[in-house]
């Protein structure tokens, strides 16, 4: 009971003086040292997946299925498919375990969104690993004009020649490099491109996209404001979290790129004229290339 509590004080779940006070807290069960092991190894890299846990532990599949369905039900960890995650709805996962979870994922959504931009495309390109796939994706990629607010996004793409790269000013976000605040949503605003390519930490079941802090979100909107098309590339791990701000909702995206879509985003893609690209379904090379329409790389200032 204890060793559960204080993991809990630790995340940030529930303040260091309510022990005993809360209901809830009273029936949770005591953490065994391999769950707690578990939650460390979260802790770590964001993320853990029940194959290789049970592997490193020598247990069956279901051994590890409950240990990890213990954890949840303590709000200590969120199920994802095949393993779980950090549980937190007002503070996001650290940019290192981020860039691990479902990084094969990202990396195809990357290419897919690539596909979808043609040569000579001006785009927003924001905060976020998987925007980083995309960006990563985008290199073999001739006369683009990229604006963006994510500092490791300008440094990747800043030795290609082929690539011009806008960088907006403001306060730098040291824990990834996000570039926040006022001065950056007035920078964006004077652009108006062919694309923009977003990502969001959390989707909630009626299409709303969330974060977790109100000046990222700031730039957010005015990139989907000042963009012809929006994209949105997020992997299907954002369909089991939760965040605090409000960014808009998923009716605003042009089209959404996802490894895979549960069915009530599908209906709500659906419902709003929201193209949906499931990317666990196959190589979207060839559907996308037939989607491409060439557009210039003129950019509207205003």
């Amino acid at each position: 009971m204890r060793k559960l509590f204080n993991a809990g004080v630790q995340l940030g779940l529930w303040p260091s003086s309510s022990f005993g006070i809360f209901p809830s807290i009273r029936g949770a069960p005591m953490l065994t040292e391999r769950q707690s092991q578990i939650l460390e190894r979260a802790k770590r890299s964001g993320k853990v997946t029940v194959e290789d846990l049970a592997a490193d532990f020598r247990v069956s599949l279901q051994t590890i299925r409950k240990d990890l369905n213990d954890l949840c039900g303590a709000r200590l960890l969120a199920r994802i498919h095949g393993g779980a995650i950090l549980s937190s709805s007002v503070e996001n996962v650290g940019y290192d375990a981020r860039r691990a979870i479902a990084a094969d994922e990202k990396a195809a959504i990357g290419r897919a969104v690539a596909e979808l931009i043609p040569d000579r495309a001006s785009l927003f390109i924001n905060i976020g690993t998987t925007t980083e796939a995309v960006a990563q994706a985008l290199l073999r990629k001739s006369g683009l004009m990229v604006i963006t607010n994510n500092i490791n996004v300008a440094s990747l793409m800043r030795p290609y020649p082929e690539i011009e790269i806008v960088i907006a000013g403001g306060v730098v976000r040291r824990s990834d490099g996000g570039i926040v605040g006022e001065a950056a949503v007035d920078f964006i605003r004077q652009f108006k491109v062919d694309f923009a390519v977003i990502g969001v930490s959390a989707i909630d079941p009626d299409g709303s996209l969330l974060d977790y802090d109100y000046r990222e979100v700031r730039v957010a909107q005015a990139i989907i404001s000042n963009a012809r098309h929006v994209i949105l590339a997020s992997d299907s791990s954002k369909f089991d979290r939760s965040a605090p701000v409000r960014i808009g909702h998923l009716s605003q995206v042009s089209t959404f790129v996802t490894d895979r879509a549960p069915p009530a985003i599908q209906a709500v893609c659906e419902a709003h004229g929201v193209q949906l690209l499931e990317t666990a379904g196959g190589d979207l090379t060839a559907e996308t290339e037939e989607k491409q329409e060439p557009v210039s790389a003129v950019v509207d200032f205003v």
